[in-house]
């Protein structure tokens, strides 16, 4: 790939430097808006998750798509707990030391599971690096939960990387997830600044080990936040390497002015480039936009994994 592939990308919008930035934030660019949370589906799971006492992470990390994907009875349920041991730039939860671990979280998770009459269902959580199995054996647990209650369920997990510990991960695997998510969330270069207690490589292996295991993989990642379209390719090619089936892309917004600055806001028609890059590499599917987030539109993205799409 040279540089005339790049030459016909949209310029996207660059926000100025952190010492030249007024105190207001520069307004999205048109493309980034969205609607206000509303309608019966989404009051519906929002009485569901405060009732059974859950944790969310479209609420944790203020997705910007719950509206959506509540209104039509969806949600990525959040284990573990929603104080996380690392502090991630780009993420909205809190960062701390956990008090404890609730262990008849996997029961009400699967009693929401099945009030929701959900047909597909995505489960994430924080990072406990303070558990010696970083929270696998309650991975497990929720996961069996669920499929006891709910055999015909389908169930995504975005996992965290268990410091590269596989015996941990081995605990989740052995669960049988009908998809293992884990998200390289950035370019190599930004690791230090946007994961500081991850390490790039150590999440390409995860994934490989995974995919070796014979389970469906997937990853996603942020841009806007300085990288290259050079360094997009690169990552994309990297995750290919590793065998990962579906990928996600989508616009990284900053949470509070604490955290990471936006660098730029990518262009729709950069999103859908990458998207060509992606499914010209070989993935299964690419899901890329500017709101397009991990778990958005999940069930879709699975059934495309058995399914490819042909461009």
């Amino acid at each position: 790939m040279n540089n005339k592939d790049f030459a016909d990308i949209p310029v996207a919008v660059t926000i100025e430097s952190k010492s030249q930035r007024k105190p207001e934030r520069k307004p999205k660019p048109p493309w980034l808006k969205v609607q206000l949370p509303t309608g019966e589906g989404y009051r519906k799971i929002k009485s569901l998750i405060g009732e059974h006492n859950l944790n969310t992470v479209c609420e944790s990390a203020a997705c910007p798509n719950r509206g959506e994907c509540w209104s039509h009875d969806t949600a990525t349920l959040m284990i573990l707990g929603n104080v996380c041991t690392r502090s991630c730039g780009f993420c909205n939860i809190i960062t701390g030391k956990p008090t404890e671990l609730d262990l008849d979280e996997p029961r009400r998770v699967a009693e929401a599971v099945e009030i929701m009459q959900l047909k597909y269902v995505v489960l994430t959580s924080v990072n406990r690096d303070e558990l010696k199995d970083g929270g696998a054996s309650v991975w497990a647990a929720t996961i069996n939960a669920v499929r006891e209650k709910c055999p015909q369920t389908k169930i995504e997990v975005l996992i965290p990387d268990f410091c590269g510990d596989h015996d941990a991960l081995d605990v989740v695997l052995e669960a049988r997830p009908d998809v293992l998510n884990h998200n390289m969330e950035s370019i190599e270069r930004l690791y230090p600044k946007v994961r500081p207690q991850a390490k790039y490589k150590r999440s390409l292996d995860l994934l490989l080990y995974a995919k070796e295991k014979g389970f469906t993989t997937k990853s996603g990642f942020m841009v806007g936040l300085g990288e290259s379209k050079e360094e997009v390719v690169k990552l994309l090619q990297d995750m290919r390497t590793a065998c990962i089936d579906l990928v996600t892309i989508g616009q990284y917004m900053q949470p509070t002015m604490d955290h990471l600055d936006v660098e730029e806001w990518v262009h729709p028609d950069t999103f859908e480039y990458y998207r060509e890059v992606g499914m010209a590499m070989g993935f299964k599917n690419v899901f890329s936009g500017p709101l397009v987030r991990s778990s958005y539109h999940a069930e879709e993205q699975s059934w495309k994994a058995t399914y490819p799409v042909s461009l």
